[in-house]
């Protein structure tokens, strides 16, 4: 036998143990992204099931086509709003950020859920050795919070950024499901999420009745003006959803978001109820001093027992189902108590 046929013939051979190897693989369960179909992979990231044909799938983000793995394992998130996709959708990401104004994760969602959760920085200043320590394969995030740092993440590991946060909370949703691999999951959170709506709705009197209810939501800040929030955003969208009345003074918000008054023209929050909550500390934000003064107390909601105070981290920065899903047990019955 010559040298050249030795080679040829153990290539072929080569070849052919190869192919046996990746059909044993492939009757085994094992998908081509590293583990198991139907098994979770290192920290919990992710589970799910399929041929695992490919390795990764393309989805379209607010910076482009970006290459995802089909199953990712090892998720880190940067905002809320991701952390309660993620959470929602049945994945826990080995990282997440937090709030600059209090450490952890926000209490509404559930302990099971964020246990093992490493804190990368704060939300809008993720530490990135930190991040890229973790060794992820997807990151989660937004233009507006960490796009000057796009291209550092992006080094680290894919990462799928939306355009923004707060009132395209929905459509953010389902590209952290496409890039999840959870849309499945996803559309079951939808319809599971409509069909509270409606039974809030029912609850609070019916669609006549809930709009004819007019609605504030007033946000105390600290080292900020106060916030009579607009329709342009989370709350908002939510509110939107339940068909209550919005006060003439919401379609004054700056870009549809909030509009931001001093102690002395709080009046213009008029509304027959009026929730509330407070970002920072409630001294610095002025909250007490505000609520106790005559203009306050003159509110048609405050005369007739119809404010509200609700959590800020809840409310305001919750941005995701999980917290819609809380936030609309709580408004049934703070409005039927």
């Amino acid at each position: 036998m010559t040298a050249t046929t030795f080679l040829r013939r153990r290539g072929v051979a080569l070849g052919a143990l190869s192919l046996a190897g990746a059909l044993t693989l492939s009757a085994c369960g094992f998908s081509e992204s590293g583990g198991s179909a139907s098994g979770s992979g290192p920290g919990g990231s992710g589970s799910g099931s399929g041929s695992g044909s490919a390795r990764t799938h393309t989805v379209k983000t607010a910076m482009g086509d970006v290459d995802v793995p089909v199953r990712p394992k090892r998720v880190v998130v940067l905002d809320t709003g991701e952390l309660d996709s993620a959470l929602t959708l049945g994945v826990r990401p080995v990282g997440a950020t937090h709030s600059a104004s209090e450490d952890g994760f926000p209490s509404y969602l559930p302990a099971s859920g964020t246990k093992g959760i490493e804190e990368v920085g704060e939300i809008a200043n993720p530490d990135l050795e930190t991040v890229a320590s973790l060794k992820p394969d997807l990151i989660l995030t937004s233009k507006v919070r960490d796009g000057d740092r796009y291209e550092q993440l992006r080094a680290i590991a894919p990462t799928v950024m939306t355009e923004s946060t707060g009132t395209a909370w929905k459509e953010n949703f389902q590209l952290h499901a496409e890039a999840l691999g959870k849309q499945a999951e996803a559309k079951k959170a939808v319809a599971t999420y409509d069909a509270h709506v409606a039974k809030v709705t029912k609850a609070i009197g019916g669609p006549k009745k809930a709009a004819a209810t007019e609605v504030n939501f007033v946000r105390f800040v600290e080292g900020a003006d106060i916030r009579i929030y607009g329709k342009q955003n989370y709350i908002g969208s939510i509110l939107a959803d339940l068909g209550v009345g919005r006060p003439a003074i919401t379609d004054k918000a700056k870009d549809g978001f909030s509009y931001d008054v001093s102690p002395e023209k709080i009046d213009l929050a008029d509304a027959d109820v009026v929730f509330t909550s407070t970002y920072g500390d409630p001294a610095k934000a002025g909250t007490d001093r505000t609520i106790n003064s005559g203009l306050w107390k003159n509110l048609r909601a405050s005369k007739n027992g119809k404010v509200f105070k609700v959590d800020d981290r809840l409310w305001i920065a919750g941005i995701g189902y999980t917290a819609a899903d809380r936030i609309l047990d709580e408004f049934q019955a703070k409005m039927t108590g």
